[in-house]
Parts: C-alpha cells; sequence; structure tokens
C-alpha cells in the first residue's frame, strides 16, 4: 500500500489554516467536478480531492494523519505500525464516500466506531425542545497483560485533537481513572458512562469506549484468552525430563513437568492458566532447547564423550 500525501493533493502546505484548506478544496472542485470539467482523468482526480479534503478538514482525523505520516514520501511503501492510533480519544464523526484502501486502513475503524450509536449535529428534525443524547467517543489503551489476571484501577492520559480559533491543530489532554476487570481480553471495549460528547438540549452526555490492547511483553502473547510463551530447557530437561519453574505475567510461579524426551517446537498446554474468564484461557508453551556453549575445557570434553559415545545424528528420520 503506497502512502498518500493529501496536503500535496490539496496543494497546500502542512501547516495550512481550516480556510486555506477549504479554498483549496474549492478551487480544484470547480475545476475537476465531472459534470463540468474537461479535464482528462477528472472523476478520478476528484475523488482523491474528495479524500484528501476529508481527512484534513478533520481535526481527528488530520491529527492523526499528522502523527502517523512523518517522513513518508507519496507513493513510498507504507504500512500502519501496530497501536499507531493508541492515546487518541475520537468523538467518532464517519464519513460519505467510496475512499482509497490507505485512508479505510486508517480511519476505518475509527468510523465504525462512530457508529455504533450517539447523536450527531448533522441530523434533522431539531425543532423546539428537541433533546438527543451525546455522541459515544472512543480511544484505543494500552494495557499490561498483568492487568489482565489480577484487574487494576489505572490512570489513562488521552489526546483530544481539536481545532484552535486560527483554524490550526491543537490538543487537549484528560486523564482518567480506570478500573480493568480481571479477564479482560484484546479488543474489549470498556463503557465509561457519560464521559462521550455532551448531548444537546439538556440531553444525556454519551459514553466513552475504550478498546483494550496489551503492551507489547518480551515473553508472552496472547491470543484471545490464550496465553503463550517460549519455555528454554536445557538438553538434559529435554532428554530426561525436568520439573522447571514458570513465571506468569502477574508475578506468580508454576511448577510445570517436561516429559522425558521432549523435542524442541513441541507444545505444553496448561488448561486454566491463561486469561481469567469464564472458561479461562490456557498457557501454551513452546519448548526451545537451549545448548550450552562449550567455552571452558571440561565442556568441550564433555561435549566430545557425547559426540564419540552416543549413535546420533539429527539430519536423520530416528534423530529428527
Amino acid at each position: 500500500m503506497d502512502f498518500k500525501d493529501y496536503y500535496a493533493t490539496l496543494g497546500v502546505a502542512r501547516d495550512a489554516s481550516a480556510d486555506e484548506i477549504k479554498k483549496a478544496f474549492r478551487k480544484l472542485a470547480r475545476k475537476y467536478h465531472p459534470d463540468v470539467s474537461k479535464e482528462p482523468q477528472a472523476e478520478a482526480r476528484m475523488k482523491e480531492v474528495n479524500e484528501a479534503y476529508a481527512v484534513l478538514s478533520d481535526a481527528e482525523k488530520r491529527a492523526a494523519y499528522d502523527e502517523l505520516g512523518r517522513g513518508y514520501r507519496p507513493g513510498q511503501e507504507f504500512r500502519p505500525p501496530p497501536d499507531w492510533d493508541a492515546g487518541f480519544e475520537f468523538s467518532g464523526a464517519g464519513h460519505d464516500g467510496d475512499f482509497s484502501q490507505f485512508f479505510e486502513e486508517l480511519f476505518g475503524r475509527m468510523d465504525r466506531g462512530a457508529r455504533r450509536g450517539g447523536f450527531h449535529a448533522g441530523a434533522g428534525g431539531r425543532g423546539p425542545g428537541f433533546q438527543a443524547r451525546g455522541d459515544d467517543h472512543h480511544a484505543k489503551v494500552l494495557l499490561d497483560i498483568a492487568d489482565a489476571y489480577t484487574g487494576a484501577t489505572r490512570q489513562v492520559s488521552l489526546r483530544v485533537p481539536r481545532q484552535d480559533a486560527g483554524g490550526h491543530v491543537a490538543y487537549d489532554t484528560r486523564t482518567l481513572n480506570v478500573r480493568i476487570p480481571q479477564g479482560v481480553r484484546p479488543g474489549q471495549m470498556i463503557r465509561l458512562a457519560g464521559q462521550g460528547g455532551p448531548g444537546f438540549g439538556g440531553g444525556p452526555a454519551g459514553d466513552l469506549l475504550l478498546e483494550v490492547q496489551f503492551r507489547p511483553h518480551p515473553r508472552f502473547r496472547v491470543d484471545g484468552r490464550d496465553v503463550l510463551m517460549t519455555l528454554p530447557v536445557a538438553p538434559w530437561e529435554s532428554a530426561l525430563g525436568a520439573v522447571v519453574p514458570v513465571h506468569l505475567p502477574d508475578g506468580g510461579e508454576l511448577r510445570v513437568r517436561v516429559p522425558e524426551g521432549a523435542q524442541g517446537g513441541a507444545q505444553l498446554r496448561l488448561r486454566g492458566k491463561g486469561l481469567p474468564g469464564d472458561p479461562p484461557g490456557d498457557l501454551l508453551l513452546d519448548l526451545a532447547v537451549r545448548v550450552p556453549p562449550a567455552t571452558s575445557a571440561r565442556a568441550r570434553e564433555l561435549y566430545e564423550t557425547m559426540a564419540r559415545e552416543m549413535a546420533f545424528d539429527p539430519r536423520t528420520a530416528e534423530g529428527a
């Protein structure tokens, strides 16, 4: 997927104000609108212009695009990094239009979240005494895997993009104390009632939906409720069997039996030792045989004895 430079599409500087962006859009719309334009490829160009304007005229989308797009050139191979949008609070203004894969990759999740509920300012039928519930806002937050084992209360800071008086993107920050339920899973939503957009005409505020993802961990990976890790074992533990310690994300410890003759790449399943829940997930241990280095005369002697006395060829079916 190629990176799109929306500023170049509209012909404006990256620090352009909202008025400058609007003027550039109107000028290009008069030039490329397929109903009146004689320009070649007018319909395709108008589609590009509409997409660029949909992003740069929206303070939230523009803030996210600016954050993500630093250092990229038009046409450069592009893949959004994981959790690039964590920590942004979005009000959920959706979009109308058939936009590119690049747009959908960046903003499709934001807009799908917007459609879950809430009142939008463009809705009709607002007469005297009209009341409506506020928009649901949404944000992605990164938690530690340990929080899912024990539950916790964590302080979460969110960046809230807005347009300042000069027509440029600015940020507000708000900090919330959030109760993390035990057993929370990646992708699960934590709903904070009344923390979304204000209501209209005295209507109730919307909610804030926090999408949970876990920070990368050096030893653990999460798949649904299952927790996976690589368990290093010594050659003699693999060959003879052993009971070895396994440290859990919450600081607890298990004693795990490695069966005699276990090979590297084998997987042990400890049922119910993954993320808590009903039912709880499993802990999956991928065995990795670690070979000690021959860094001393004694170690070399032991390896040489094994090489002479053990009829073992790892490249044969019997040794595989």
